[in-house]
C-alpha cells in the first residue's frame, strides 16, 4: 500500500487502519528462508530452489508467506507440492490445448514430475502460470531433492489428481456437457482438485514427524478441509468463471424450479437478483457442511506452524462465505475480504478455541443476513447451529480464560473462570455443592462403620485401607473421638498415680 492509500484508509476506516498497523508492527516473521542457517532446510543455496521460491511468490503471495513460516523442511516440501499441482492445474484449465494432446500429458504428469529435464511450452500465451511449465525442469530437480517419503506422497497425489482432471476434461470435450449435474458429481470434482490436496498435506505432515503418524489416515477430515476452501473459491469466483465459460456450480443446486434458471449466466441479470441469491444461498449451505470436519481436523494438530498453515485459510474461507452470502455484488465482480480483516484473522488464528470462536462469529453473521423467504432459510439456520453446537461442546462459552497480569510469571498465568451471567454457571455450582455434600456423607458413613466394628482389627484395617486408598482426611467428628480417647487415657493414668500414692501413704 502506498502512502496515499494509508492516509485514505486512516480517514475513512480508522479501525481498519489500526488493525493493519498492529499487524505490521506486532506480527513477527517466524523464519527467514534466505538466511545462512536455514539453507539446509530451505534450499536457498541452490539456484533451482531460489527459482522455485520465486515461482511460489508469483502464483500466490499470501499463500507463499504462510508456507515459508512452516518448520524445517516442511516449507520447502510444501512449496514443491504446491508448484507441482499448480503446473498440473494450469494444463487442465488451458482451453487452448486440444483434448487429444491434453489427455496423455495429464495422465503422465506424475511421471514427468520426476523425469529430469522435462518441461512444457504448449500452454496458451494468456495462461498466467505458463512460465512455470516452461521452466518446469527446475521443479523436477527440486522434487528429486526431497526425501523419498515426501516425494512418494507428492507423486501419488499428483497421479490421482491428474487422473480425475483428465476424466472431467475428456467428458467436457467429447460430450459437450458444460455443467456438473449433481452435488455428488460436484463433491467428486472438488475431491480431485482440492480434497486430494488435503490428503497429501496430511501425508506430508505425518512423514515429517511433526504430526501424529495416524494423521495421514484421516481421509474424511483431510478431504473436508480441501472441499471447504475449494467450494468457497468456486462461490466467490462465480462471475470470473462464468465469463470464461467455466461452470462449477452443480445444476442440482442452481437449477431448482423455484429459482427459474436454465443457464448459470442468467443469474447476473439485474431483475433476477433475489432468485440468484437463493441459488447462492444453496451453494453456501453446501459449503458450510464441511466446517465441523474442518474444526475437528484443526483440533488434532499439535505443531504450531502446521496449525497456523491450516487454520488461516480456514478462517479466511468462513469470512469469505459470510462476505458472499446475500451479497448481490458477487454477481457483478470478484469480491475479497478487506486487508484489515485478513490481518485480524491471521493474528487470531493461533489455537483451536479461538478458531472455533471465529467460525461462530461469522456463522452468526450469516444467520443474521438470512431471510425467511429464502427456500434455504431453515438449512442455513441448521448449518450455523451445528457450528455453535461444536464450539459449545468442545469449548463452552461460559468458561472464560483470563490472564493474571499480577502473576510473578513474566508471561502471566491463565486461570479459568465461569461467566456469572450464564445460567450454566449456576448448574456447575450446584453440581459442585452436591459433590461436596456426597463426599462429606461418605466420610461420615466410613467413620460410623469403623465405630460399629469396635475399633477391632477388621475395623482398623478397613479405616487404614480407606485412608491408604486415597480416602478423605479425618473430619471434625473423627478428631473429637481421638481427643476423647486421649482424655480417657490421661484420666486412667491420673487415677493410677493417685492409687499408688495412697498405697505408699497407707504403708507408711
Amino acid at each position: 500500500m502506498g502512502i496515499t492509500n494509508w492516509i485514505v484508509l486512516a480517514l475513512t476506516h480508522p479501525n481498519e487502519f489500526k488493525s493493519l498497523v498492529q499487524f505490521y508492527v506486532y506480527h513477527e516473521q517466524k523464519r527467514d528462508i534466505t538466511s545462512m542457517k536455514e539453507h539446509a532446510t530451505s534450499g536457498w543455496d541452490r539456484e533451482s530452489m531460489r527459482r522455485c521460491w520465486a515461482f511460489l511468490d508469483q502464483t500466490s503471495r499470501s499463500f507463499s508467506a504462510v508456507i515459508k513460516e512452516l518448520d524445517g523442511d516442511l516449507a520447502r516440501t510444501i512449496c514443491m507440492f504446491y508448484l507441482v499441482l499448480r503446473g498440473l492445474d494450469t494444463i487442465e484449465d488451458d482451453m487452448t490445448i486440444p483434448d487429444h494432446v491434453k489427455q496423455p500429458i495429464l495422465r503422465s504428469f506424475h511421471k514427468h514430475t520426476v523425469t529430469p529435464g522435462w518441461k512444457y511450452d504448449g500452454c496458451g500465451p494468456n495462461e498466467k502460470d505458463r512460465q512455470l511449465l516452461v521452466e518446469y525442469d527446475v521443479v523436477v530437480d527440486e522434487v528429486n531433492h526431497l526425501l523419498p517419503a515426501y516425494r512418494q506422497v507428492i507423486v501419488d497425489i499428483t497421479q490421482k489428481m491428474a487422473t480425475g482432471m483428465a476424466d472431467y476434461a475428456h467428458k467436457a470435450a467429447t460430450t459437450g456437457s458444460i455443467y456438473l449435474e449433481t452435488i455428488a458429481e460436484y463433491d467428486l470434482y472438488c475431491h480431485y482438485v482440492a480434497g486430494l490436496v488435503g490428503e497429501g498435506l496430511s501425508g506430508i505432515f505425518s512423514a515429517s514427524g511433526k504430526e501424529a503418524s495416524w494423521l495421514k489416515d484421516q481421509l474424511e477430515l483431510s478431504n473436508s478441509m480441501g472441499l471447504l476452501l475449494q467450494k468457497t473459491n468456486i462461490i466467490r469466483d462465480y462471475r470470473e468463471d462464468v465469463d470464461e465459460q467455466r461452470y462449477f456450480w452443480p445444476r442440482e443446486i442452481w437449477g431448482r424450479k423455484e429459482y427459474g434458471f436454465s443457464e448459470m449466466r442468467d443469474m447476473y441479470a439485474p431483475h433476477a437478483r433475489e432468485r440468484a441469491m437463493w441459488a447462492q444461498s444453496g451453494m453456501v449451505v453446501d459449503a458450510l457442511r464441511h466446517t465441523v470436519d474442518a474444526l475437528d481436523y484443526l483440533r488434532i494438530l499439535k505443531n504450531q506452524s502446521v496449525f497456523n498453515f491450516c487454520a488461516i485459510p480456514a478462517t479466511m474461507a468462513i469470512a469469505t462465505l459470510e462476505l458472499c452470502f446475500m451479497n448481490p455484488v458477487m454477481f457483478d465482480r470478484n469480491i475479497k475480504i478487506r486487508k484489515a480483516e485478513a490481518a485480524r484473522l491471521i493474528m487470531r488464528s493461533t489455537n483451536p478455541r479461538e478458531v472455533a470462536i471465529i467460525f461462530c462469529e461469522y456463522a452468526r453473521k450469516i444467520h443474521a443476513k438470512a431471510v425467511p423467504t429464502d427456500p434455504n432459510y431453515l438449512r442455513i439456520s441448521i448449518a450455523c447451529g451445528k457450528i455453535e453446537q461444536w464450539r459449545e461442546h468442545h469449548y463452552p462459552s461460559f468458561v472464560e480464560l483470563r490472564t493474571d497480569a499480577s502473576s510473578t510469571d513474566t508471561r502471566g498465568s491463565t486461570r479459568t473462570t465461569l461467566d456469572s451471567s450464564d445460567a450454566r454457571t449456576l448448574i456447575v455450582h450446584q453440581e459442585q455443592a452436591r459433590d461436596a455434600a456426597l463426599a462429606r456423607k461418605r466420610r461420615v458413613e466410613e467413620i460410623r462403620a469403623g465405630i460399629q466394628n469396635g475399633g477391632g482389627e477388621k475395623g482398623a484395617g478397613g479405616a487404614e485401607g480407606a485412608l491408604s486408598a486415597g480416602g478423605p482426611e479425618p473430619g471434625a467428628l473423627e478428631t473429637m473421638m481421638y481427643m476423647a480417647a486421649a482424655a480417657a487415657v490421661v484420666v486412667v493414668c491420673a487415677l493410677g498415680v493417685i492409687w499408688v500414692v495412697l498405697r505408699v501413704v497407707g504403708d507408711a
